[in-house]
């Protein structure tokens, strides 16, 4: 086990916890790559040059506020590059641009096997993550839920429709996610959350946005949820 995963008093442990959420980006699938190219694509169409440095900040929020960290844009601004973004990504992605985490089919069959249950809680739109999951082969959840324009946008919202879904209560639920996001949305329904660094978070994120244990691998996070 990494130096890094670090497990404070919680209210049981991490491996008796029945249902397991799931971010998608970064934490189910790679997606980085394919979203980098999509978004500066879209960038340079509106007459941006994206820093490369700064890229990062796409991974996690909503796209509006992805673009507006990056580039600036006001609100109208980054609603039309989202609108454009999401119609490229449509068109071009494909599922070999966003393979899943090394060890990360074994891990929910795993979880599965174990009796646990299993969502997908994302910012991304929830029609795009469902075609996605599909199209990776993924059966194992039972609810995939994310932003509804009129009806979900925060994480913590994403968070609130798998629990419905399931129909159970946030204290039987434990999520995972690779950036700060998930630990906040989290952390508004007093649900701990384990942090997998994946690539997109900085160094300490996931610690100081109050992750109760974190992780560098998929086989770290099976450690870490008793398999």
């Amino acid at each position: 086990m990494s130096e890094s995963n670090r497990v404070p008093r919680a209210p049981r442990s991490l491996s008796e916890y029945p249902v397991v959420l799931f971010d998608f980006d970064g934490t189910v699938a790679d997606t980085q790559p394919a979203i980098f190219r999509v978004a500066m694509q879209i960038m340079r169409d509106h007459g941006y040059d994206p820093d490369p440095s700064k890229m990062l900040t796409m991974i996690g929020p909503p796209l509006e506020e992805g673009f507006s960290l990056v580039c600036g844009m006001d609100k109208a601004e980054a609603r039309e590059c989202a609108d454009a973004y999401r119609d490229l990504f449509s068109r071009t992605v494909t599922p070999d641009e966003f393979p899943l985490m090394p060890g990360m089919r074994e891990l929910l069959d795993a979880l599965v096997a174990s009796g646990r249950r299993l969502a997908v809680a994302t910012s991304r739109m929830e029609e795009s993550a469902q075609e996605m999951i599909a199209s990776l082969g993924l059966t194992q959840f039972e609810a995939i839920i994310g932003r509804i324009h009129g009806v979900r946008y925060s994480k913590a919202e994403s968070i609130e429709g798998a629990l419905q879904a399931l129909r159970v209560s946030a204290r039987d639920a434990i999520m995972v996610g690779d950036r700060m996001h998930d630990v906040i949305g989290a952390r508004e329904w007093e649900m701990p959350c384990i942090g997998l660094y994946s690539g997109a978070a900085y160094p300490g994120e996931l610690e100081e946005a109050g992750a109760v244990a974190t992780c560098h691998s998929v086989e770290e996070l099976g450690y870490l949820l008793g398999l």
